[in-house]
């Protein structure tokens, strides 16, 4: 045993517990959104307006993420912004006005979004150290610290805990989660932080676009389309399998749990599967399984199918946004940080394509014809896996 291994051991204990905050922090909001409207007396129009504060931020300051990390370093960034939105979570229970909670989220979304990229970039750090894939079961993490704190204030809602009780005693554990994070991540700055053009000027994140803007946009793409499919199981299918294939409440919620846990479970195994093959052909197959189980699905057009169609969809997609990361992390003549929160913003962006797109269609004709877009998006995820491996390379990025 080296010397390095056991501080290298403490950093992947920190970037799994900034991925906990993170996944935990916005999640444990969602599920008292109606609470809030209720104690604030706001219109259901209102909330809405209140809520999409948290994206705009994101899509506003994102990508001034990137020379954040560069300044400060990743590991210190992803737990000092996680830090902030942790003490941030009583503040929107604290919010006496629809101006005040929509402040309160909107500077959320900018530590989601800074965090976001930054816990990405120390991840992608402690896995060059690990010398092996780590970053798909660093993202079952987050997916798992989503579900388990919408679980819990679903629970905290049902059983009448007050909204800043909740939201207090989160804070609590995820500040702890923040502190320990701070403590245990590799310090200094990124190794890459010193890289520099010809003029002797630093990278920066619109830099970054020039230099190496076919990557960007092709990853960005990439993450557009993956995220795609799984906004469809979230925003979709269950009105998919309620209006168009007549089943119950109970099955209709089905769709976004298989595909969840069938993410997950994908993501828990990916790290030794993309070992063993490669970025590159893994998520190729991974794009095919979405795109023949959903277009298969569709055609089926039975709640069983949905329900089916859906978890393979989960699972073939499961490393994709992990490996889109990593690869963003690892574009020549790009900081890490500056490439990751790039192809973030960018995705961000393409996010809100998806959802009006499938509702003009399911409005003129039905949900499933809307839903034709998600086997679409997986022929463009496997065209669009070829980004993954690094430009000039003739070897697959195992990320």
């Amino acid at each position: 045993m080296t010397r390095a291994e056991p501080a290298l051991r403490r950093a992947r204990v920190a970037v799994v517990a900034m991925f906990v905050v993170n996944g935990a922090t916005y999640n444990s909001i969602v599920p008292r959104f109606p609470t809030l409207r209720d104690e604030l007396g706001l219109s259901n129009a209102a909330l809405g307006t209140a809520i999409a504060a948290f994206p705009a931020a994101a899509l506003i300051f994102g990508v001034l993420a990137g020379p954040l990390i560069a300044r400060v370093g990743s590991g210190r960034a992803g737990a000092g912004v996680g830090l902030v939105g942790a003490v941030l979570l009583p503040a929107v229970a604290l919010a006496p006005s629809w101006l005040a909670l929509a402040a309160a989220l909107f500077v959320l979304g900018v530590t989601d979004a800074w965090a976001d990229a930054a816990m990405n970039a120390h991840g992608l750090r402690v896995q060059t150290g690990y010398g092996r894939s780590i970053v798909n079961g660093l993202h079952a993490v987050w997916s798992m610290a989503a579900v388990g704190a919408g679980l819990l204030g679903a629970a905290a809602a049902g059983f009448g805990v007050p909204l800043l009780a909740h939201l207090g005693i989160v804070a609590v554990v995820l500040v702890l989660g923040s502190v320990l994070a701070w403590r245990w991540c590799l310090p200094g700055p990124e190794p890459e932080a010193e890289q520099a053009e010809p003029d002797g000027h630093p990278h920066g994140p619109w830099r970054a676009v020039v230099v190496a803007a076919g990557p960007l946009l092709a990853l960005s793409a990439l993450l557009v389309a993956s995220g795609g499919i799984e906004d469809s199981a979230a925003s979709w299918g269950a009105i998919y399998v309620r209006d168009d294939l007549g089943g119950g409440a109970f099955v209709a919620g089905l769709p976004f749990v298989a595909f969840q846990t069938a993410m997950t479970l994908g993501r828990l195994l990916g790290d030794r599967v993309v070992d063993r093959f490669g970025a590159v052909l893994v998520a190729r197959t991974g794009a095919a399984i979405a795109t023949l189980a959903m277009a298969a699905a569709l055609l089926v057009a039975h709640p069983v199918a949905a329900v089916a169609g859906y978890a393979l969809a989960g699972f073939g997609v499961s490393t994709l946004f992990p490996l889109g990361f990593a690869a963003a992390g690892r574009i020549r003549g790009v900081r890490p940080g500056d490439g990751i929160a790039v192809v973030g913003w960018l995705a961000r962006l393409g996010f809100l394509t998806f959802p009006p797109i499938i509702g003009a269609v399911a409005d003129s004709v039905s949900v499933g014809a809307g839903l034709a877009l998600v086997p679409v998006a997986g022929v463009a995820a496997f065209v669009l896996a070829g980004s993954l491996r690094p430009p000039g390379s003739g070897r697959t990025l195992r990320a």
